[in-house]
């Protein structure tokens, strides 16, 4: 019985940690991407005003 406790906690954390980051990581993620995305529309906007 001992093992199992011993095995659930040497593996149960390492999940619980990788869980926890993948979470965060995410979100920033998603906030990278709408940050290129927002940067890609104003490239192409400037590029549009310097052909004009």
């Amino acid at each position: 019985m001992e093992i199992i406790f011993s095995q659930i906690a040497n593996l149960g954390f390492p999940i619980v940690v990788s869980v926890f980051l993948l979470v965060r990581i995410e979100s920033k993620l998603t906030d990278i991407t709408s940050s290129i995305n927002q940067l890609t529309k104003a490239i192409i906007s400037k590029t549009k005003e310097e052909v004009l």
